[in-house]
């Protein structure tokens, strides 16, 4: 899919801290948390709530009355008089979300939208359904978070067994992944370092769950743990005779990011006299089952075809990487070198809180490029259901 006329403002897009679940997020509302992040997001960069004409609202784990989640998120922000579309697509919500908006502003739907995307772990929800055949009318039950990571109905395999099989395929060593995995931390660091994390994210950030009394402040991403290759080494595979291991997979979290997409004259008007980021594609893709890594490589190379580019016209290449496996075989597969993508930080590393982690990558992406002189950005990254989405943009 080929967008001609959907734009990012520069810097028109935000990311809370990402927090490791039971942290310092887990108590507040997946509905009323993203809402003021939005608010704070839009303060930021001089766009009034005002000013938009649509909302495009991306989790995948319920809340209490999210039943209404976009007209309630749209009158949170100040914007009562707008609503939207909800959506939930596992790890490539973010994705489909900004594409959601660029869609409808090509078809004339909107000039204006923001995409708010947001997702707790921790606490999820445990749900009961009716059931009146189950024993004395006994209802099923699943606990959504942790019932999901560990179960696909369709491929009846978990999460981490996808990236195992992709490993057996793919020849791919538990040493090469400890050692990938030791370079994404040094990336992340380099990041915080070099200060691109903040240019994105609104930090310090005051946890506020009652709207009256602030109980602490987060000042940055929490459960990030020092890495090297020696301390990967000593960690136990969490399969039996299994590759993967705690450190060479990302860790549930909870956040929220946000981004405004508008036609050229719109966002040229937010982008404090830079020039505003064109989006250009977007690419989904779908593999066997059991396999959820090697979808990655499809749905890059249907965005990269879509855009007119190949993945080496790209300046910026940001993955969300849930397992180190992932990276290693897309860099196989497109012909180009694991580290020399994902600067300055990945999902690997910071965390996935789901709904949010994709955004947070383009956005970080987009930073990169505008610090470097411009360039295509790709982003892309797996999802449940052996999917993947990508998104090119050039800024």
């Amino acid at each position: 899919m080929r967008f001609e006329n959907a734009y990012l403002p520069a810097g028109g897009y935000w990311t809370s801290p990402f927090c490791k679940w039971q942290g310092s997020l887990g108590t507040l509302h997946p509905v009323k948390f993203p809402a003021d992040l939005t608010q704070k997001g839009l303060a930021a960069r001089g766009i009034e709530a005002s000013e938009l004409d649509s909302l495009v609202f991306g989790w995948t784990i319920p809340g209490k009355r999210i039943f209404y989640g976009a007209p309630w998120m749209a009158g949170l922000i100040g914007a009562p008089g707008i609503t939207g579309a909800m959506i939930s697509q596992a790890c490539a919500t973010s994705a489909a979300a900004v594409a959601h908006a660029a869609a409808q502003l090509e078809a004339g739907g909107a000039a204006a939208t923001v995409v708010i995307t947001s997702d707790k772990c921790s606490n999820g929800p445990h749900i009961a359904y009716p059931n009146p055949a189950g024993p004395g009318g006994k209802p099923d039950s699943e606990d959504w978070v942790w019932d999901n990571f560990s179960f696909d109905p369709w491929a009846k395999n978990s999460m981490i067994q996808t990236a195992e099989n992709v490993a057996k395929e793919a020849g791919i060593t538990r040493e090469q992944m400890d050692v990938l995995t030791a370079h994404r931390y040094q990336q992340y660091a380099q990041g915080i370092e070099n200060g691109l994390q903040k240019r994105t994210m609104l930090s310090p950030y005051e946890i506020n769950p009652s709207g009256r009394r602030v109980i602490g402040t987060v000042e940055g991403d929490e459960g990030i743990f020092p890495t090297t290759t020696e301390g990967l080494a000593k960690l136990r595979p969490v399969m039996p005779e299994g590759t993967i291991t705690f450190g060479s997979q990302t860790h549930p979290a909870d956040g929220a990011a946000g981004c405004v997409v508008a036609t050229k004259e719109r966002a040229k008007a937010w982008s404090g006299g830079d020039e505003p980021i064109q989006i250009l594609s977007y690419g989904i893709a779908r593999v066997e089952k059991g396999f959820m890594a090697k979808a990655v490589v499809p749905a890059a190379q249907r965005a990269l075809d879509a855009a007119g580019i190949g993945i080496k016209d790209c300046a910026v290449i940001k993955t969300h990487n849930p397992f180190a496996v992932n990276d290693i075989y897309m860099a196989r597969e497109l012909g180009i070198e694991a580290e020399s993508f994902n600067n300055n930080g990945s999902s690997l590393i910071f965390g996935h809180p789901q709904g949010p982690t994709g955004l947070r990558l383009i956005a970080e992406g987009c930073e990169e490029a505008r610090i470097n002189n411009g360039g295509y950005v790709l982003f892309a990254g797996c999802a449940a259901g052996d999917t993947a989405a990508a998104v090119v943009l050039k800024v």
